[in-house]
């Protein structure tokens, strides 16, 4: 038939989590096929820009716009409302969730390893690992002995409140304890996504140049607290710890700071003392940006 379109379609959605070494997915398949055929005969032309002609002798276009969908509105508003069920469950069974942000090899997962292991007994926490692909950083927290949960998002950049609803039933963690989630490493989508946590700590390493602040202020105007990482690189690469810290404030005056390397432990102590909610030199480095010009924040490490 003259005129007839075909339009065939299909989509694929979901993401798996892996918990003591078991895959479960959460498929949705949806196949839809469609075959249409429209046949529209028309003996004129026309668009939708409609052309008024008026006494004046002026001609006056008038262009009709499609309606725009606030699809991001949306999705986010979807997303909070679970973030806050969450929020919900976790004080229920006073568990503290931290969301690990940070871009890829920032130093994460070292610094979740090495403060489990150290911790030990002290600190009662699982891990909810979070990567597009592969169990790899899951494998080196359970090595840590502690419990873990895989979420692989495939071409999902990071982590929502419905994934970690997921995770929290496939974990299980104990009343009072702590659950770190250790989301994709992007510097990006991550920090629109609220996950129902009590605090969001983003980690950046002296390697990726003191200049991301300004690059990604949206994450670090969302951090509650800042690790800088990798301090036993200083002395080989150009980062500016005090004008990184500085532009930092400029955009999220709350954000408290640690400087510290997850390698050798050099500060390790300070980022411990913060987990146990005890005074730590992590004020003393936030409040030192209100002293003289010339005072060094990384005198105070």
């Amino acid at each position: 038939m003259p005129g007839a379109q075909a339009h065939e379609h299909s989509h694929e959605t979901g993401h798996t989590h892996t918990h003591d070494g078991h895959t479960h997915s959460h498929p949705h398949d949806h196949d839809h096929s469609h075959n249409h055929a429209h046949s529209h005969p028309h003996d004129h032309d026309h668009d939708h820009n409609l052309t008024h002609p008026h006494a004046d002798g002026h001609m006056h276009t008038q262009t009709h716009t499609p309606e725009l969908i606030p699809l991001e509105q949306n999705l986010l508003a979807k997303n909070n409302l679970l973030a806050e069920r969450n929020r919900g469950w976790l004080a229920g069974r006073k568990v503290r969730a931290l969301n690990m942000m940070s871009s890829p090899g920032a130093g994460k997962t070292t610094l979740l390893v090495r403060t489990l292991t150290e911790l030990g007994d002290r600190l009662q926490a699982g891990v909810i690992e979070g990567d597009q692909e592969t169990s790899l950083d899951a494998e080196r927290i359970r090595k840590a002995s502690r419990p873990v949960v895989q979420i692989n998002t495939g071409a999902g950049c990071h982590l929502d409140a419905d994934m970690l609803r997921r995770g929290l039933d496939a974990l299980d963690p104990p009343m009072g304890s702590t659950v770190f989630i250790e989301n994709v490493g992007n510097l990006v989508c991550p920090a629109l996504f609220d996950l129902g946590e009590a605090a969001k700590v983003v980690v950046v390493s002296v390697t990726e140049g003191d200049d991301k602040p300004q690059k990604y202020p949206h994450m670090f105007m969302a951090a509650d607290l800042v690790i800088i990482n990798k301090s036993d690189l200083l002395p080989y690469v150009e980062f500016d710890v005090d004008e990184c810290v500085r532009r930092i404030r400029r955009l999220n005056a709350h954000a408290q700071f640690l400087v510290l390397s997850a390698t050798t432990g050099d500060g390790i102590t300070a980022w411990y003392d913060w987990l146990d909610g005890r005074p730590s030199r992590t004020e003393t480095l936030a409040g030192s940006l209100s002293g003289p010009p010339e005072e060094s924040l990384t005198d105070a490490h």
